[in-house]
């Protein structure tokens, strides 16, 4: 078998103090695939191997006048430890191949005279074993390289994935930040409209407000998502929205007292209100509810005159919610939330009410009207803007120099609510001050 596919020739070293040997070695790998290089004595070969890189297969001879084959074979291991290294001997001497393999590493020993064909196939096996181990170094070297490059690109990639993760994460933050804002300007854009909603009808000044306290606080007791619960808020808060737009002042017999064609001009504002607020993206799911708000249980309500379920859940809660307000603001004193669950069953007796929301109700407005209830050993004073401080407790509505409502009445004045209140009535003056709760007894 010939080893022509690799591809550089393997160089063989025959060292033998006998230029007759070494010549018959020549002439018998003359047609083998091999650069062959000779030696006549143990110094010789080593400077061979010391001017040839990459020697693959060593044949010495072991007795020479000035260096046995064992003590060349040792040398030449130190300085070339990949070389196979094959020992010629012509005599049966087993001490020597036993040193040839102990101390020069050989990797075969051949008898002389040697068989031609036998020292050809010797010679073969080496070379190839040689191919093997340069190989395998070279793969060695290729991994060695390769895992520093992987390594190095590992730490490159966890340096970037960290300066990602950080600049995801300041990304993050600002956009929190950014939204936080928008939500809270949007908010106030919303308490605003409630404002001027309010502003319109002296009789209605906090009505808006209370509806939204309200119907969040049904939407929640009825279990529904945080997303719905905060469309069911907006919509609460500006569902008469549709009123400012066209539609004539209630008289002061309620809309029973409506003219037709006064009533008729009422009933549209629901579709107003929805048409004003479908611009706005944000508002679109908030319109649908403003749009049913005075749909009924029974199919008696308008605009559309939906019926039971047909009814979106959000709208039925605002419709409670309206209508437990307004009785609210008829009922004083301690038996005021049984007064108003009264009038809620008998509005659900009546058709008008979601029967499914009255158990709701009976925990959300009792808890409510007890946030608005006046403690009976306080008494109302009024107080200038640098005297306000947190923990003070509104008495009216706080009210702007020029009645734009700012601030309920039951409002605890703390945080941003104080901050708040404190900014808006340096713009905007008032001459009575604000009316807060003062504990008998207290300065």
């Amino acid at each position: 078998m010939s080893d022509s596919g690799f591809a550089a020739p393997v160089k063989v070293l025959f060292v033998d103090d006998e230029k007759n040997i070494l010549k018959a070695l020549d002439r018998l790998f003359m047609d083998e695939p091999y650069e062959v290089l000779t030696a006549g004595s143990g110094e010789e070969g080593l400077e061979v191997l010391r001017t040839a890189a990459d020697v693959g297969v060593i044949v010495s001879d072991q007795r020479m006048p000035s260096m046995q084959g064992t003590e060349f074979l040792a040398q030449a291991m130190r300085m070339s430890p990949d070389t196979l290294r094959i020992l010629l001997t012509g005599y049966a001497d087993l001490n020597a191949v036993v040193d040839a393999i102990n101390m020069g590493g050989a990797y075969r020993y051949v008898a002389k005279p040697w068989q031609d064909d036998e020292l050809i196939q010797i010679v073969r096996d080496a070379a190839r074993q040689f191919k093997l181990i340069q190989e395998n170094r070279r793969l060695e070297r290729v991994v060695r390289r390769q895992n520093e490059e992987l390594k190095e690109w590992n730490a490159e990639l966890e340096w970037r994935v960290q300066e990602q993760t950080i600049e995801i994460a300041n990304r993050n933050k600002a956009l929190e930040e950014m939204n936080g804002r928008l939500k809270k300007s949007f908010d106030d854009t919303l308490a605003s409209f409630a404002g001027l909603i309010e502003l319109r009808d002296p009789s209605e000044r906090h009505h808006s407000r209370n509806v939204s306290a309200l119907a969040e606080a049904l939407a929640a007791a009825a279990g529904l998502p945080a997303e719905e619960i905060e469309t069911v808020r907006v919509a609460a808060l500006i569902h008469d929205i549709g009123k400012v737009v066209g539609a004539e002042a209630i008289p002061p017999g309620g809309v029973a007292a409506m003219t037709p064609a006064q009533r008729s001009a009422y009933k549209e504002h629901p579709v107003r209100g929805q048409t004003v607020v479908d611009s706005i993206e944000a508002l679109r799911s908030a319109g649908v509810l403003i749009r049913h708000h005075h749909e009924r249980w029974d199919g008696a309500g308008f605009p559309d005159g939906l019926r039971g379920q047909a009814i979106p859940l959000g709208a039925r809660i605002l419709a409670l919610a309206d209508f437990a307000d307004r009785e609210m603001s008829k009922c004083r004193g301690a038996n005021a939330p049984e007064l108003v669950l009264k009038a809620v069953r008998g509005e659900t007796d009546a058709g008008r009410i979601d029967p499914g929301l009255v158990p709701h109700s009976e925990k959300v407005v009792p808890e409510i009207l007890s946030r608005a209830r006046v403690e009976t050993d306080a008494y109302e004073v009024a107080v200038g803007v640098p005297a306000l401080r947190a923990g003070m407790v509104l008495s009216r509505d706080a009210l702007s120099g020029t009645g734009v409502l700012l601030l309920r009445a039951g409002t605890v004045l703390e945080g941003a609510a104080l901050s708040a209140l404190t900014r808006h009535l340096e713009l905007d003056p008032t001459g009575t001050g604000v009316f807060v709760f003062r504990k008998k007894g207290a300065r």
